[in-house]
């Protein structure tokens, strides 16, 4: 007689962490590396022409560091390996990895597999065929940040898994399309909820894209899900990141003991894609792109 059964998902489960990889000395450093938490922003979230073009030399760094580590993104490799590719290439240019000594964190990119929402710590687990891996890298460099991820398919992936990643990639393009200065912020998440919902994928609440500039994170919060309580009004020349995590199942969570490790509670699998912004007259420029 035949067993019907149950075939276990699985999980993604801490493994070691490789020491701290240095910085040459001569790379700046953010005011906040090493301290408990960075300093209160007090600035503008409308960045002036200087600040602006420095922010696109950056974005264009993160972004060519996160399509250099994503290439790498294959079965076999380890997430601390890609955490050394990413290293080096914005060290060599010049850059600072801004995650790195961030509120204690300990790796210079953010790679997140398969149930990891976000802020995995790369480590020594092997990449599984099969496996999605996104990958979280942002660049500190002319005293400015550009933050980017994206999310990569290893190998063999599941057509369900597939389409949550092509599908939350357009989820981002469609919210990139809908900022216009006047509108208010919470039409970002209005337009990749809607989205979502026509395919029952959790929406993540609880992290959200953010202004950067000279801060990392200043105070502007970006949801991806409707809620009129952000009504922070899009002005020309403001620049913020968006950054929508979608998930198979629920949009709730755990967290891992490390305090930075977010999974899904259901350990269905999620995405997430980020651009940073500026808003122009008429919409906004991806400064994000390699």
């Amino acid at each position: 007689m035949r067993r019907n059964y149950t075939r276990p998902v699985p999980v993604v489960s801490p493994a070691e962490v490789s020491a701290r990889r240095a910085v040459p000395a001569h790379i700046p450093r953010p005011e906040y590396v090493d301290r408990p938490a960075p300093a209160r922003f007090t600035g503008e979230e409308v960045k002036d022409a200087e600040t602006i073009e420095r922010m696109r030399v950056a974005g264009r760094l993160a972004a060519q560091a996160r399509e250099l580590v994503g290439s790498h993104v294959a079965p076999g490799v380890t997430t601390d390996e890609l955490d050394r590719i990413g290293h080096e290439f914005l060290c060599d240019h010049g850059a600072y990895p801004s995650t790195l000594g961030y509120r204690g964190f300990p790796k210079s990119l953010c790679s997140s597999v398969n149930e990891v929402i976000c802020h995995g710590i790369p480590d020594a687990r092997v990449v599984e065929d099969g496996d999605i891996v996104n990958i979280d890298i942002t660049a500190f460099i002319g005293g400015v940040h550009g933050d980017t991820n994206a999310t990569f398919l290893a190998g063999n992936v599941d057509e369900e898994t597939r389409l949550l990643v092509e599908r939350t990639r357009e989820s981002l393009d469609r919210a990139i399309k809908a900022v216009r200065p006047g509108r208010r912020v919470n039409i970002i998440g209005r337009v990749i909820e809607a989205y979502a919902k026509r395919f029952g994928y959790g929406v993540v609440r609880d992290f959200t894209g953010h202004g950067i500039g000279t801060a990392f994170h200043s105070g502007l919060i970006i949801p991806h899900y409707d809620d009129p309580r952000f009504d922070d009004e899009i002005r020309v020349g403001m620049t913020f990141t968006i950054e929508p995590m979608l998930n198979l199942g629920t949009p709730d969570y755990d967290m891992w003991d490390d305090g930075w490790t977010v999974v899904t509670k259901d350990r269905r699998r999620s995405a997430q894609f980020e651009h940073t912004l500026l808003v122009t007259e008429d919409g906004a420029e991806v400064l994000t792109h390699p």
